[in-house]
């Protein structure tokens, strides 16, 4: 079927729906060095469009964010927010069967375009979801926001500098929904939590010299048995997962050697070995006990090893489900709805990360199901079906969370 035929199909708000989201994904936000103000532009005009008030915050130049109000009838209450990012990440175009950020839509009703997965879709599914929810005359009991962040996909300049932010105060926010993933399955995968990234370099030191000799103190020696303890930890966590086939990736500690480094030429012996970690450590992990034990690995290891940490996040709180009117009402609007919820760790990061550290209750889902999973990767696509599907769970969910009694 053509692409004109698809659109021809679907009703009036289905189309504007989609022409609305097709606009955005032609717009490329893409890293690195992001311009947003065409991002910006378009915001602004949906919200005339949606007769929503629409403020920006530039917590830093050429980083702004920008708040979608919508007002609720005890606005003294505390808020809903709906956050999402508008920058998307790089794409290599050659691998790509239809132009990255044309939005086009092929023969079988799939859109194409870097953001329809993550996470551009999520963003007008909320908006589209409240321009049905006006049109039905539906007034929120609290008030709902919707904001799109900067910079989420390099962590750096985005939310997490907006939640320190008097605006962001004022916002006076009870419960985030942040972006999930989309689903392979007819199910929405809702993460309560994340994983914590750590990656470091361990330094191994040791006496160089010729070949030819065999001096102690090497950095080959000491190499060895740091690579042996990561090794037997890694063993370990896949143990659990074989042993006990209730756990998943997320309940374990994952382990992988990413880069080694060292040596000149083969007849001499370095003076450093140089091996990179990435380590997401789970939730039910003690973060503090995991770095005493590297640590004294390091010291079993040898004299002078020691440990560079480029990323070192923080164990973060999980939102959790018992006794949680969030997650009780999420369930009941997705029983109606017949469409399954798996509850799951998350074992990348988003901005959720920074409301769950000042301890706002977070759900983090994409309203995507039946869908490959495609976030990052070329073609990344959505099918116009499972697009307007999450508009229509979002049209329930949406009310029935402001709604919510604390």
């Amino acid at each position: 079927m053509s692409e004109k035929k698809f659109l021809e199909k679907l009703n009036e708000l289905d189309r504007k729906a989609v022409e609305k989201f097709r606009e955005y994904l032609r717009i490329p936000s893409v890293h690195p060095d992001v311009d947003y103000e065409p991002c910006v532009a378009f915001l602004k005009k949906y919200g005339e469009e949606l007769e929503l008030p629409v403020n920006v915050y530039y917590v830093h130049e050429k980083k702004p964010t920008v708040v979608f109000t919508w007002t609720g009838k005890e606005p003294n209450l505390k808020s809903i927010l709906l956050n999402g990012h508008m920058d998307v990440v790089p794409v290599f175009e050659n691998k790509w069967t239809h132009k990255p950020f044309d939005a086009d839509i092929d023969e079988h009703g799939d859109i194409y375009a870097r953001g329809t997965q993550d996470m551009k879709s999520t963003s007008v599914q909320y908006l589209e979801a409240i321009r049905r929810l006006k049109k039905d005359g539906v007034v929120p009991k609290r008030t709902v926001y919707v904001t799109f962040a900067p910079d989420e996909e390099i962590g750096v300049l985005g939310f997490r500098e907006f939640v320190k932010t008097e605006a962001f105060r004022k916002m006076n926010v009870g419960f985030c929904v942040d972006e999930g993933d989309p689903s392979p399955r007819n199910s929405y995968i809702v993460y309560y939590g994340e994983k914590s990234s750590w990656e470091f370099i361990v330094h191994c030191p040791g006496q160089p010299g010729h070949a030819s000799h065999m001096p102690t103190n090497t950095a080959g020696e000491k190499a060895r048995v740091i690579m042996d303890k990561f090794s037997d930890l890694r063993r370990a966590e896949l143990r659990k997962l074989k042993e006990n086939t209730s756990l998943n990736i997320w309940d374990v500690t994952s382990v992988n050697l990413t880069k080694m480094r060292g040596g000149v030429q083969s007849n001499v012996i370095p003076e450093e070995f140089c091996l990179t970690y990435d380590i997401r450590i789970s939730p039910t992990t003690n973060s503090k006990k995991f770095e005493s034990m590297i640590e004294d690995w390091c010291k079993e290891a040898g004299e002078g090893v020691w440990i560079e940490y480029e990323e070192k996040e923080e164990q973060r709180p999980m939102t959790r489900l018992e006794n949680n009117a969030y997650w009780d009402v999420m369930r009941r609007v997705a029983k109606d709805f017949n469409v399954p919820l798996e509850p799951q760790i998350s074992l990348g990061a988003s901005d959720s990360r920074f409301v769950v550290e000042i301890n706002i209750p977070v759900l983090s889902f994409s309203p995507i199901r039946n869908t490959t999973y495609l976030v990052h990767n070329h073609d990344e696509r959505i099918s116009i079906d499972a697009f307007l599907d999450g508009i229509r769970f979002m049209h329930k969910i949406i009310p029935a969370f402001a709604d919510v009694n604390e």
